[in-house]
């Protein structure tokens, strides 16, 4: 699927200013979480997810990754809690890998990556929309999930079956990992990961950055690069 930008030699992310230049601006990410620098803040309450299977909508390869949407104009899927004020409603999930395991995730810990790493995107309701919450500071919160190698299962998608037993979790002020990169995005990256299998990495492997007609490309190394701090504090809901 042809895009103006994406994961190549010519159009990859150190690509990404030319056309985007917030790309170097002071709130973006991924980033690599140390924990020992995250201060402990006793302010950051329990996360609170919940989440209706049946509003679910379709799947889909976006030429970037595979998404899943989900009906959002109604408060049934939602994040309240945690480092945000206010509701936040379930737009989509979508995953982040590697072409092998030793790399793929877009947030490190201490310099390690993982696998995978899974985004659910939400959106504050004070905003009509979720195109204009994107444009503003605290439009946007997205929790982050790393994946690791083992063997589990996927059931249909719930994103609650997507999340791991504690939701102890890092916070900071970030982006988008993808263009047009808006720093609009209060991130919650969980500590805990999840599983995933080989054969389930391998599906994902299995998909194509290229669309009907072009040289096939497959998917995979679709992440941004851990980006500078720039000052920011991380947060942690766990001493």
């Amino acid at each position: 699927m042809s895009h103006k930008w994406g994961y190549g030699p010519d159009n990859g992310p150190d690509k990404w200013e030319e056309d985007f230049p917030i790309a170097n601006g002071p709130r973006q990410s991924p980033i690599n979480i140390v924990p020992r620098e995250a201060k402990f803040s006793p302010a950051l309450k329990p996360l609170r997810l919940k989440y209706e299977p049946s509003n679910s909508l379709n799947i889909l390869n976006n030429g970037h990754s595979f998404q899943v949407e989900y009906l959002d104009d109604v408060d049934s899927s939602t994040l309240t809690g945690g480092p945000i004020s206010g509701t936040y409603r379930l737009k989509q999930f979508h995953f982040h890998w590697g072409a092998s395991d030793e790399r793929g995730s877009e947030h490190t810990v201490d310099g390690v990556k993982f696998p995978c790493e899974l985004h659910l995107v939400h959106w504050n309701t004070q905003y009509s929309t979720f195109g204009e919450a994107a444009g503003k500071p605290d439009g946007l919160a997205v929790v982050g999930v790393f994946l690791k190698g083992m063997q589990t299962t996927f059931a249909n998608f719930d994103p609650e079956t997507l999340l791991p037993g504690s939701l102890d979790y890092w916070t900071y002020d970030g982006s988008l990992t993808t263009p047009p990169l808006l720093e609009s995005v209060t991130w919650i990256v969980l500590k805990a990961p999840i599983s995933v299998s080989p054969a389930q990495m391998a599906m994902f492997r299995s998909l194509r950055f290229s669309g009907k007609g072009e040289a096939e490309c497959r998917m995979a190394d679709n992440y941004r690069p851990p980006q500078p701090l720039k000052g920011r504090q991380v947060r942690a809901s766990f001493r």
